[in-house]
């Protein structure tokens, strides 16, 4: 019998908070400030979700921590890149829930309420180690990793926390990162020189 998988992504993360550098969240301390505000992106490169083709496709995430981040009950707004067919939107949803399994259903477990999802522009770039990603005129971020003596990005692996489960995560700062989410019940930030997070990952189940 050939077993088939549900679903398997593969793809490109970033992430950004109001924690310092380098974000006690992703090691299971509690945040800087006792709360965190973070927007993470997860850009699709490739990838089948039952059956349906999500490549090109973008999801993102803006959420309240309230305190340490295993403890859970976030609050969270869901963003849908807004190319997506409604079937690519089902199904990436699926994932992000945590309705399909895998490793992304660990985060999933850990929002307590989800206050809205919503379809935006959602644009995303890594260039030359240079990220950048804007959802709609709710969000902005641009980041960049620290550099190892070895001239190779800083890597976080084993960490209690992970946004890309099962994948190096490469810590760094944010040039900027501006989130107006009042309508939505939580903080709008203008910040600088705060935690940022690059990656990759492979999602499946």
């Amino acid at each position: 019998m050939v077993m088939t998988s549900t679903y398997e992504i593969e793809g490109r993360l970033l992430e950004v908070c109001t924690c310092n550098t380098l974000c006690p969240c992703w090691v299971g301390e509690d945040p800087d400030g006792g709360t965190c505000d973070s927007v993470f992106g997860w850009a699709v490169d490739k990838g089948i979700i039952e059956g349906v083709d999500v490549s090109g496709r973008i999801l993102g995430l803006s959420v309240h921590i309230p305190g340490n981040v295993l403890d859970g009950n976030w609050k969270a707004v869901v963003y849908v890149d807004d190319q997506s067919t409604q079937e690519q939107q089902d199904a990436l949803l699926k994932v992000f829930t945590g309705q399909l399994g895998g490793a992304i259903a660990d985060i999933a477990g850990l929002i307590g309420e989800v206050i809205a999802v919503e379809r935006v522009p959602i644009t995303f770039n890594v260039e030359e180690g240079e990220g950048t990603m804007t959802i709609s005129d709710i969000a902005e971020m641009k980041l960049a990793p620290f550099m190892g003596a070895t001239g190779k990005p800083t890597a976080l692996q084993e960490t209690a926390f992970s946004t890309i489960p099962g994948s190096p995560a490469y810590v760094g700062k944010a040039e900027y990162f501006r989130r107006y989410e009042a309508s939505h019940g939580m903080s709008d930030i203008d910040i600088t020189g705060q935690n940022a997070i690059q990656g990759s990952f492979r999602f499946f189940a």
